[in-house]
This record gives C-alpha cells, sequence and structure tokens, in this order.
C-alpha cells in the first residue's frame, strides 16, 4: 500500500471489520427469524384460550407493542454508550439480555408469562443496541481508509436484507414443521453466534471513550428557551409546554382504561409536539446563552421533527406486513408449485420474504435507471419529492390489499400470489422513505445534533405503530363496531382502506409542507481539519 494510497484514503480495510459484519448477519437473523413467525404461532398456538376474533386482535396487539419497544429502548441504549460505557461494552451486554430473550421464547412457547418476558428481553436488547452497531462500523475508519467505509456499509445494509430473507423464508418452514421450540430456538443460537463473534474481535477495535456531556446538547437549549424571560413578553412557549404536560398527565390517567401501552406512548407524544412547538415559539431567547449553532442546529432539529412526524403514518402501513398482511394470508387459497418433480406451497409468514429480495432489487433499479429516467425528463428526484412518493406508494399498497380483502369477504377463493403486487408496492414505498428519511435528515442538522436524529428517527417507527394499538382498540368499541357494519365493509377490509386513507392525506401534507421546506446543507466540508467517516453516517436499516 503506497503512501499516497493512505493520504487519499485508500488505505486497507480495518480487519476487525468482518467480526462486525458477520455479527450483524447473524443479529438479523435472530431478530426476523422470530418476528416473522410471531403473529401465527401466537394465533396457532399461544392464544389458543382466547376466541378466534379476539385470538387475531390480541396478537396484533402484541406485536405491535413489541415493536414499539424495539424501537423505544434505542434511547437507551445510545444514551449509556454515549455517556458512559462506550459502544462495544453496551452492545456485548445488552446483546447477552437478547440472547436470553431468544430463550425465554423456545423454553416458555407454552408459558404466557415466561414467553411475555422473552419478547420483553428481545425488545429491551435488540433496542439497546440497534442505535450501535452501524456506528460503532464508522469508529473502525480514520483518515486512511475513509475512502473503504461506503464498501462496508453497503456489506452492511446487504447483511441486513440477506439474513432477513432466509429468516423470512426458513423459519415459517421450522415453526410448522419442528414446532415452536425448534423455530424460536434456532433464532436464540444465531443471536449466541452473533455475541460469541462479536465478542471475538474485542481486542482488535477501536474503541471510542464515551463523550462528555455536551452543554448545547438539544435538551439544554431547548430548556433555556422555555425558561427565559424575555422583557416586556410573556413565556407563551413554556405555556405551550405545559399544556402537553397536562395532557400526559391526563393520558397516563386513563392507563386503566387504555392499558399502559397506548398510554405512555401517547403522553411522550403529547410532551414531545407540544414541546417541541413552545421550544420553537421562544428559541432565540437562548442566543447569548448558547452558541448560534447550538440554536440555529435545535431549529433544523424541529423542522425535521414535523418531516418525521408526517412519515409516522408510513411505518403503521410498513410493519403490518407482518401482522395483518399474515392474518388475511392466512385465510387465501395457498398455491402449489412443482419445480424438477418437488411440489412445494408457501406459508402466509414466508410471503414476508418478497420484502428484503425486492428492497436488494429495487435499490439499484431506483439508483441506475428509475431516477436517471426521472431526470431526462426534467424531474429532480429530490429527497423530500421520493419520501411524499414513498408514502403516497405505500398507501396504493393498502389501497389494494383492501379490495383484495373485499373480494375474499364476498366469497370468492383468492390466491396469496395476489399479495405479491401490495408488498412490490410496499417496499417501493419503504425505499423511498426509509432508504432517504434519515440521509435526509443528516443533510439538514448539524454534527451536534445528528444523535437526536436518530433518536426521533427511531420514535417515529414507535409512533406509527402507536396509531396501529389504538385503531386496534378502537373497533373493539360497541358504537366503532356499529358504524363500521353500517358500512357494509368486514372490519379488516375497514382497516386497510382506514390506513389506505389516513397514508394518503399524510403524503398530501407532507407535499404541502416540503413546497414551503426551505433546504439547507450540513454535510462535513471534503477539506474540513482532521475529517474522517463519520461514526454517525447513516445506513439504511430496516424496521
Amino acid at each position: 500500500m503506497s503512501q499516497n494510497d493512505l493520504q487519499q484514503g485508500n488505505g486497507p480495510l480495518p480487519r476487525q471489520i468482518p467480526y462486525i459484519i458477520t455479527n450483524e448477519a447473524c443479529e438479523r437473523f435472530s431478530f426476523y427469524g422470530m418476528r416473522n413467525i410471531l403473529t401465527p404461532f401466537l394465533i396457532s398456538t399461544l392464544l389458543l384460550f382466547l376466541p378466534q376474533p379476539d385470538r387475531v386482535s390480541e396478537a396484533k396487539h402484541i406485536f405491535h407493542t413489541f415493536v414499539i419497544g424495539v424501537y423505544f429502548f434505542p434511547l437507551l441504549g445510545g444514551f449509556l454508550a454515549d455517556r458512559y460505557f462506550g459502544k462495544y461494552n453496551t452492545v456485548f451486554w445488552f446483546s447477552l439480555i437478547y440472547c436470553a430473550g431468544h430463550a425465554c421464547l423456545a423454553i416458555f412457547e407454552d408459558n404466557l408469562n415466561g414467553f411475555y418476558l422473552g419478547l420483553f428481553l428481545i425488545a429491551f436488547g435488540s433496542g439497546g443496541i440497534k442505535p450501535l452497531v452501524a456506528s460503532f462500523v464508522g469508529d473502525q475508519f480514520d483518515q486512511t481508509n475513509k475512502k473503504r467505509a461506503k464498501v462496508v456499509f453497503d456489506a452492511f445494509y446487504w447483511s441486513i436484507n440477506f439474513g432477513s430473507f432466509f429468516a423470512s423464508l426458513l423459519m415459517p418452514i421450522f415453526l410448522r414443521d419442528l414446532g415452536p421450540a425448534v423455530a424460536f430456538g434456532i433464532p436464540g443460537i444465531l443471536m449466541f453466534i452473533a455475541t460469541l463473534v462479536f465478542w471475538m474481535g474485542r481486542r482488535k477495535y477501536v474503541h471510542v471513550p464515551p463523550a462528555a456531556p455536551n452543554p448545547d446538547s438539544f435538551t439544554r437549549v431547548a430548556k433555556t428557551a422555555l425558561v427565559s424571560h424575555a422583557a416586556g413578553q410573556g413565556r407563551p412557549g413554556l405555556n405551550m409546554a405545559l399544556v402537553g404536560v397536562i395532557g400526559a398527565l391526563g393520558s397516563l390517567a386513563m392507563t386503566p382504561k387504555w392499558g399502559f401501552v397506548i398510554s405512555a406512548c401517547t403522553a411522550l407524544v403529547l410532551l414531545l409536539a407540544f414541546g417541541g412547538w413552545g421550544t420553537s415559539m421562544q428559541l432565540e431567547r437562548a442566543r447569548g446563552k448558547h452558541s448560534d449553532e447550538a440554536v440555529d442546529g435545535v431549529r433544523a432539529v424541529l423542522r425535521i421533527f414535523i418531516v418525521f412526524a408526517l412519515v409516522t403514518p408510513f411505518w403503521s402501513l410498513f410493519d403490518q406486513k407482518a401482522s395483518t398482511w399474515i392474518v388475511q394470508a392466512n385465510d387465501m387459497v395457498h398455491p402449489t408449485y412443482e419445480i424438477l418433480g418437488y411440489s412445494f406451497s408457501f406459508v402466509p409468514a414466508q410471503m414476508q420474504a418478497l420484502n428484503p429480495l425486492l428492497v436488494m432489487l429495487l435499490i439499484p433499479f431506483n439508483n441506475f435507471a428509475l431516477f436517471p429516467l426521472l431526470r431526462l425528463i426534467g424531474i429532480e428526484p429530490t429527497a423530500l419529492r421520493r419520501m411524499g412518493a414513498g408514502i403516497f406508494i405505500s398507501a396504493l399498497s393498502w389501497l389494494v390489499i383492501g379490495t383484495i380483502q373485499v373480494v375474499m369477504d364476498g366469497g370468492t377463493p383468492v390466491s396469496m400470489a395476489w399479495q405479491i403486487l401490495p408488498y412490490a408496492l410496499l417496499t417501493l414505498g419503504e425505499v423511498l422513505v426509509s432508504a432517504t428519511g434519515l440521509e435526509f435528515a443528516y443533510s439538514q442538522a448539524p454534527a451536534s445534533m445528528k444523535g437526536t436524529i436518530m433518536s426521533l428517527w427511531y420514535l417515529a417507527v414507535t409512533v406509527g405503530n402507536l396509531w396501529v394499538l389504538i385503531l386496534n382498540s378502537s373497533v373493539k368499541n360497541e358504537a366503532v363496531s356499529a358504524y363500521i357494519a353500517s358500512t357494509g365493509f368486514s372490519v379488516m377490509a375497514f382497516q386497510m382502506y382506514f390506513f389506505a386513507i389516513f397514508a394518503a392525506l399524510a403524503a398530501a401534507v407532507f407535499a404541502w409542507y416540503a413546497i414551503r421546506y426551505r433546504m439547507v446543507d450540513n454535510y462535513r466540508a471534503e477539506s474540513e481539519p482532521n475529517a474522517c467517516y463519520s461514526p454517525n453516517q447513516p445506513v439504511a436499516q430496516k424496521a
């Protein structure tokens, strides 16, 4: 390797990278392996004591509560890594908790409380490491090999989809043929291997120590803005934030009726929404007490916060492919195929394998065919245009899936193969929203606020699943049920059309906001002193 290569950033790949990539592939297999068989297992085995209609509703409630936990606990993992233990220690210890959760699922296949404990431990463990592994990859690069990082992050992203594809394809078969103990045990073994491989590379990793508390952090600037006085003026922003606090307390008071998860998540949404609104009203009062860069950074985050809020309906739609769509597929005709004299048929949960397969096809298709074609006809596929289109296309996927349900409700047998079209539309929406959204946010926020952006991105997924829980609970209300019956649709078809309209309206509001959004550029300058590949570089990750 020449000195010129090192100066240009084309040095050799860090020798510790294979440990992290292998860890990620095994961990993603373990996560999607258990996640993609969770709904069918709950309906067919664990919840058999419930009547069939209640069983389906409860299975969806459990699944989306689990996903909420997976995307809420990254806040804790990121905080502990950044302030106290560093990325390696946090990932390793949370991975052990993760393994314990898998063990509970395999052992307590017929024990409700034991199985729920396992789900909690997996949500806690996987959520804790979720924001850290990608940034830990970035920590391994320096000035001498920074240009090799893109290759590694491409491999990192493909390992996610590679693990997801084979997990989605194989685990439903293991659940059907070998039973839940084996089906949940295999992902546990893969997670143990992931943890072991990660531990084996411990002496080779670059360990970035935890950072000292930032006096100009998002929360400190926001607090200063809210409590500061201005001569001759009141504090309308603080009053607005207090409205959010009162609303949050009211939401928590509804816990006996709504349940803890819905009440707590609604309280969090109210605190963030009204707190952010109040902060924007008084933000200029923080100038002089904090740097201009910090104040401008908070304003940038608040603008991005609105973008993420409008993306939450997309996550409502996307994550239901592993719950509502599986429930629909259970009632469809399962076609039999014959290849080389062997007959086989797909089980409903296997349809989810289409998603990672299509992701691996659509990303290069978009980059090398669709986007260049749009530019040729004079349409620049900007980040906001891609995201808005992605939300709308996801709405179309639910319009299709709802129409399929109406046909089924009319008594016409429908092949499970008809789900391929809505899966293709939903995956195209995912590529346009998920693979674009985080990159867009990073370009708009200064370096000091990028950690906050990652936290808000994960919270958007949590809130998206909250909308599912709220609607799922609402249809149990007698008045709501009576209204649905009056429309002539089944409950499932009504919910599908509702989510299609919900996302379409969000896409319309998103388009309106995008027109008024003023773009900035906060990417690091190429000539910036001591610049290296950022450990906070966004990496598109599957939900």
